[in-house]
């Protein structure tokens, strides 16, 4: 068990590390804003940076959601999507530093709000993104499923998404296992925080080419993804720096990374120090006695640049 003062520590470092939501926290946010939005009308929308809805007039955009009343919240992968009842659909993504709060006696004013909807019951629903990366995107019915089509892969937690299924995701891919993981089109949602952890869980090597992973290993991966993702949901996400729920809340997911963050700590399966190294331009741990390299785990020669949608 992690002692209180080393778990101040670990949060004290890993709150200096830039980590986008991931499908465990945007899950959270959706289940958080559901009750809020379902039902309830678009009474007036404010949309104050330009950025958020390019390269669309921010007072059209405003102007062609108030008035919408909302069907549903759901979730692909790392977009929120807001259903309304004409079939209309507002797409958010939330990219590096997004978040959403929500308040019934309305919220502070804050020098990062980007946009603000307030709803036919009094709610404020505001939209705050300190690097600006997020987006909202309008769309018209029908339009939703072939924009996702290109952009996002399979759902992890979907009862369709198998082993053998993982398998003909990786299959023929040289580039290293966690950046095919990280291409939204492999597997969607998932990303820095909980591929390292996924692939501790089933002891395979980050930079072991995707197309090397055999039968045995898939199975280990594809139930190491499932259970790290829902261990996430289950803590309510990763609370680092940015991301919060719509309450205000924070997820304590964080405080449970097995090689995330930790360069220098023991491994808590086999004790040895948990080491960083770069895999796809973005910062990876693991374990190198329980994910050991093998002879077909050194990079190789180009890999493809994962995704970012």
């Amino acid at each position: 068990m992690v002692s209180p003062v080393k778990r101040a520590e670990r949060r004290a470092s890993l709150s200096t590390l830039a980590a986008m939501p991931e499908l465990p926290e945007v899950e959270m946010v959706r289940r958080g804003l559901e009750p809020v939005l379902t039902g309830r009308r678009f009474e007036r929308v404010e949309i104050a940076d330009p950025r958020l809805v390019r390269p669309y007039e921010p007072d059209a955009v405003a102007a062609e959601l108030e008035g919408e009343r909302v069907a549903s919240v759901e979730r692909r992968g790392k977009y929120l999507i807001v259903r309304f009842e004409t079939d209309r659909v507002l797409l958010i993504h939330l990219r590096m530093t997004g978040s959403l709060r929500h308040s019934p006696s309305g919220l502070e004013d804050d020098p990062h709000r980007r946009a603000l909807v307030r709803l036919d019951d009094g709610v404020e629903v505001a939209y705050r993104d300190v690097r600006r990366f997020g987006t909202w995107l309008l769309l018209e019915p029908g339009e939703l499923d072939p924009y996702l089509a290109t952009r996002v892969g399979d759902e992890p937690l979907d009862v369709l998404f198998t082993a053998a299924r993982l398998g003909e995701r990786l299959a023929k891919r040289r580039a290293p296992v966690k950046a095919a993981l990280l291409d939204q089109r492999t597997l969607a949602g998932m990303g820095n925080i909980y591929v390292d952890e996924a692939l501790w869980r089933a002891r395979i090597h980050p930079l072991r080419p995707a197309e090397s992973i055999d039968r045995d290993e898939l199975r280990r991966l594809h139930r190491a993804v499932r259970t790290t993702l829902e261990h996430g949901i289950a803590r309510q996400g990763s609370t680092l720096r940015d991301y919060a729920l719509p309450d205000g809340g924070s997820g304590s997911m964080q405080d449970e990374f097995k090689v995330y963050g930790r360069e220098g700590e023991p491994c808590d399966r086999c004790g040895t120090p948990i080491v960083k190294t770069r895999v796809a331009g973005r910062g990876t741990w693991f374990c190198p006695e329980c994910q050991a390299a093998t002879s077909s785990s050194r990079a190789p020669s180009r890999s493809r640049r994962q995704s970012s949608v």
